[in-house]
């Protein structure tokens, strides 16, 4: 990236709108403007303008005046990049605002790549990388816990704390390398129990980064669900209660629903948003059967494989079969094999048979939790919003907590936290204290990969791969 560059790039989404706007960053950031934006005001001056103020006045395109034009201004260091920022901001609609990105680029402005603005926010140290995959993170989160999250991390939330292991982890590696390495200074060695003690405290912090991930990742991008079960149980009513309106098309006749149907939620309050996947009643329709039903019903079983979530429902107005068995023990099969949890509901409560409620035990064991409901009654809807977010593991999640927000944040400090376990280890072996040290500096190049401070030009192309252009 040539960051002497002047960059611009439509920072609002395409299409109509109130306004659109355009963002210019680079040394030539005011000299590109001031060719492009005339103030109202003749006597003021784009050149001369002070940062954190704004100008309104018009943009002109090869001389002739286009539209109303504001103007604000940040100076270097302090904006978003770190250099000199100007946007601009134009009615809404694609003429205006292609109009004002061709007159730009005309004046001497390069087009922005994806993430380039962000980029170079991080270059300029405006941020550092966990901060960087935050913006994306506000910008794509769907609920308000998951957008909590990502505004926390993006307020360096996590940033301080990897900071806190960091520091507590240096100054141990410090006096260390100088017990080892300046013997004739008398450095006094560290007892082995401060030590394990040290490693062992920041070893917990990451545990805790680590553990709560999973709930995190499912209230920023929400989790795909499939509801399961044998025709006619109440998998498309489980459906409309949690979508809140009728989706999907409830009768009595079995194999009414022949295909997948899909529908995205927010489940009550618990700022979840799952893709729910009704799918087709699961029975065995022999051979010579329906074609069509029985080609739903292969599409059921692989919506079981890619799911993040599983609702099995069965009938509890009706005695349990080998059939549900069955059910119950593929959806064990397949969650174990994704770590991924799976919930029985036992719909139709208000039906329940003697003979069902004596026989549950034997469903139970095949998954995390049984939830009996009444998929008709809108005030089941509470209770399985609970079970579900404690499945989920957000029940717990603090959305202003410190949190990783990626796979390769989760991936550093894990191998973060392994090097910390393995001095611990090495401490409770017997092993010298320059085999600890290597631990630690193991721990602290994972945390400096995690931070982006030693993170290789790949790594951070593959950040802002996932960047739209304009942020």
């Amino acid at each position: 990236m040539q960051t002497h560059t002047t960059i611009c790039a439509l920072a609002t989404p395409p299409g109509t709108g109130g306004i659109a706007t355009i963002r210019l960053s680079g040394p030539d950031a005011y000299a590109v403007a001031g060719r492009v934006f005339y103030p109202q005001n003749p006597e003021k001056s784009v050149a001369e303008a002070k940062g954190y103020t704004a100008l309104f006045g018009h943009y002109r395109l090869r001389g002739a005046e286009m539209d109303e034009t504001v103007a604000l201004f940040f100076r270097a260091p302090h904006s978003y990049t770190g250099e000199d920022v100007v946007e601009l901001s134009v009615h809404g609609g694609s003429a205006m605002a292609s109009g004002l990105l061709e007159a730009l680029i005309a004046a001497g402005a390069a087009p922005a790549a994806p993430g380039e603005f962000t980029r170079r926010a991080l270059e300029n140290g405006r941020m550092d990388l966990t901060q960087a995959e935050a913006v994306m993170e506000v910008i794509s989160a769907g609920g308000r816990q998951g957008a909590a999250l990502a505004k926390a991390a993006l307020d360096g939330a996590l940033a301080k704390k990897i900071g806190a292991i960091e520091t507590a982890l240096r100054e141990v590696a410090a006096h260390l390398t100088a017990w080892v390495d300046y013997p004739e200074e008398d450095v006094p060695a560290l007892a082995p129990n401060t030590l394990a003690a040290t490693l062992a405290e920041q070893k917990a912090q990451l545990d805790g980064l680590i553990n709560s991930y999973g709930g995190g990742a499912v209230l920023r991008h929400g989790v795909d669900c499939v509801l399961l079960g044998r025709p006619n149980v109440g998998k498309s009513t489980l459906l409309n209660l949690m979508a809140g309106f009728e989706r999907a098309i409830v009768t009595p006749q079995a194999g009414t629903t022949r295909d997948v149907v899909e529908q995205a939620v927010m489940l009550g309050d618990t700022g979840i948003r799952l893709n729910l996947f009704d799918t087709a009643g699961v029975r065995e329709i022999g051979r010579g059967g329906d074609e069509i039903e029985a080609e739903g019903i292969r599409r059921s079983w692989k919506k079981l494989e890619e799911a993040g979530l599983v609702l099995a429902v069965f009938d509890a107005g009706q005695p349990i079969l080998d059939e549900d068995i069955a059910l119950a023990k593929r959806c064990r099969e397949s969650a174990a094999a994704r770590t991924r949890p799976a919930l029985a509901i036992f719909n139709k409560q208000d039906l329940a048979t003697e003979v069902f409620n004596r026989d549950v035990q034997k469903l139970a064991p095949y998954f995390d939790a049984v939830l009996p409901l009444c998929a008709k009654d809108p005030a089941s809807q509470p209770a399985l919003c609970r079970a579900v977010e404690t499945l989920l593991g957000t029940a717990t999640v603090d959305p202003t907590a410190a949190a990783l927000c990626s796979e390769r944040q989760l991936a550093a400090a894990t191998a973060a936290r392994d090097a910390l376990a393995e001095g611990v280890n090495a401490l409770a072996d017997g092993f010298g204290l320059d085999a600890v040290g290597v631990c630690l500096e193991d721990a602290l190049a994972a945390l400096a990969t995690l931070t982006g401070e030693n993170a290789t030009e790949a790594v951070i192309d593959a950040v802002f791969a996932r960047f739209c252009v304009g942020k």
